[in-house]
């Protein structure tokens, strides 16, 4: 079994949005992260070891090890 562990900064996050489809749409998301970690796109030099899903118009942030998956933020696409 996978241990989802969500970051402060992705609670803060995920609080602001008030589109209940657009948080389903984040609940699938997430979903699909526990049933396969290596879906997201891996990040390089400065986040090297994180991944990132899309999911319009924000992007999720995440890092996994062999039990632990970490949600470490979400954020708009335009603030990175």
């Amino acid at each position: 079994m996978v241990e989802v562990i969500f970051d402060s900064h992705f609670k803060k996050s995920v609080k602001k949005i008030r589109d209940a489809t657009l948080k389903e749409k984040i609940k699938k998301q997430i979903a699909k992260i526990i049933e396969n970690p290596e879906i997201g796109k891996p990040m390089r030099f400065g986040r090297k070891g994180t991944r990132e899903l899309y999911v319009a118009p924000y992007r999720l942030s995440y890092t996994f090890e062999s039990d632990k998956i970490i949600l470490l933020a979400l954020y708009h696409k335009d603030e990175q």
